[in-house]
């Protein structure tokens, strides 16, 4: 019900096609959800054929935000979903049983931009600030820098819900808010229109996965298979973004249609020095989240951060050699 309902949510038709192939193809379901350049690792899998090469027959479908998504992998709509910490978090703390196997993002990738009336982060007290939504990594992620800061997000400040990034530009540029976070290449829209960046999240240096692939042990249980083969093909996208700038900026202009150059370079550069070679989804990256909600939430005070992930795949893939077979060493 959730793929055919959000599947047509926004025009990414050109990741729903598929050449048939004589080699067989096991069909995965992928979802990957919010508009972010961190999704780049999919696009260039999707666009270079290496799903195919690896023996999947991929559909792959775009969903507005992660909470949606895991509303979807919930119901067996999908099998893996290009998502962050708080969505395997929150609905293992629910009782589901989500997993991470490959981190895409190992940190933040936002930054917090403002109005040119506000000079620096301690004056986001009494203001509005906006986010995708409740529950998603924009929220969530706003809301533990906030507190790193000195910010109560709860008493300090008012957050909103406002859609992805165009959507939360968009609110700034109508007067709606008076920050927001955004990534590349929207931070660089948002300075040509004379607001001003206050903070590069990345720069606090918190371990975070902000991006990964997610699917439930059920699944890895059933299809384990076909979980490898996309664990597979990924990787071998994060070589393809590290070693061919060329391409994946034209990939990232095919689906971004980022026309300004400066942006096109500052989101290839943000990403390819961020994306992990070995992806390996590390603890450090949900402790971060569990840490932070303990105080108000008993179950996250008491779970171990290691349930959250499962390194086996990319174990298997670095042990073998595939890896370092990639870049030659």
């Amino acid at each position: 019900m959730f793929r055919k309902l959000f599947a047509g949510i926004f025009a990414a038709g050109f990741l729903l096609c598929h050449q048939p192939t004589a080699v067989a193809q096991e069909r995965a379901r992928i979802a990957w959800a919010a508009f972010s350049s961190s999704h780049i690792p999919l696009w260039v899998a999707q666009e270079k054929g290496l799903l195919k090469k690896h023996g999947i027959a991929p559909e792959v479908i775009f969903f507005s935000n992660g909470p949606t998504a895991l509303q979807a992998l919930a119901a067996g709509e999908l099998d893996i979903v290009l998502t962050s910490a708080p969505n395997v978090v929150n609905p293992r703390l629910a009782g589901m049983d989500t997993v991470m196997i490959l981190s895409l993002i190992p940190t933040f990738t936002d930054h917090i931009v403002a109005v040119a009336t506000i000079p620096g982060t301690e004056q986001l007290k009494g203001k509005i600030g906006a986010v995708n939504r409740q529950g998603s990594i924009s929220e969530m992620g706003l809301r533990l820098v906030l507190r790193r800061l000195g910010i109560d997000p709860e008493k300090d400040t008012k957050i909103v819900s406002a859609g992805g990034n165009p959507d939360r530009l968009a609110a700034l540029s109508k007067g709606i808010v008076h920050y927001t976070t955004l990534s590349e290449p929207f931070v660089r829209e948002a300075e040509k229109m004379g607001f001003r960046d206050l903070l590069d999240m990345a720069s606090l240096r918190i371990p975070l996965h902000w991006n990964g692939l997610v699917t439930r042990e059920s699944i890895i249980k059933a299809r384990r298979p076909m979980v490898a083969k996309v664990a597979r093909a990924i990787t071998e996208a994060i070589y393809y973004l590290k070693t061919d700038k060329e391409g994946t900026k034209a990939i990232i202009t095919k689906i971004l249609k980022i026309t300004d150059p400066e942006g096109l370079e500052r989101t290839y550069k943000t990403y390819a020095a961020i994306v992990p070679e070995v992806p390996y989804p590390v603890s450090a990256g949900i402790k971060t989240l569990l840490d932070d909600m303990a105080p108000r939430n008993s179950k996250a005070a008491a779970a171990d951060p290691k349930n959250f992930v499962d390194m086996s795949f990319v174990q298997e893939l670095d042990s073998s050699g595939f890896i370092k077979q990639l870049y030659k060493r």
